[in-house]
């Protein structure tokens, strides 16, 4: 079984880079446009979307490695703000890292003989299992952005 350690570091590649993929979700984001982040493609979610819908769950599960409920909910998971120009979509990002950076130390910290408890309810499963879970999760969605990306590129330079 992983160490919360281990756990720990595998969260802070994925969101700041230095896991094998060579692909990291700051690094995927920083730089873009509101425009190019808000851009839809017929069938896909939007840049914004998805990296809102990432950073839900690690907020929600925040609460819960803090000693609160888990309040989140899936059906919740993809209404984010408006946001009406660069400076708040640049904003919205460093909040997410620094709030990212906040749930990494709390996963470094929590104890290692805890993490085959039930993550507040025996359906949940266990934290273990939620941290893992987090962590495929953004990969998966890093790897639709990362598309997305390409595909914005693509039909913006032929137009």
């Amino acid at each position: 079984m992983p160490t919360s350690k281990q756990l720990a570091k595998h969260l802070h590649q994925v969101y700041f880079g230095g896991n094998w993929t060579a692909v990291n979700f700051k690094d995927s984001v920083s730089g873009i446009s509101l425009e190019t982040a808000t851009y839809k493609i017929e069938g896909c979610n939007s840049i914004l979307a998805l990296t809102y819908h990432i950073h839900y769950f690690i907020k929600g599960v925040t609460s819960v490695f803090e000693g609160g409920e888990l309040l989140i909910r899936d059906k919740f998971s993809y209404d984010f703000p408006a946001l009406k120009s660069q400076k708040e979509w640049e904003s919205f990002l460093n909040t997410l890292w620094n709030e990212a950076e906040y749930f990494i130390k709390l996963v470094s910290q929590f104890p290692d003989e805890k993490l085959n408890d039930n993550f507040v309810n025996k359906k949940y499963g266990t934290y273990v299992s939620n941290i893992l879970g987090l962590i495929e999760h953004t990969h998966y969605h890093l790897g639709q952005i990362v598309i997305l990306k390409k595909m914005i590129g693509s039909k913006k330079s032929s137009n």
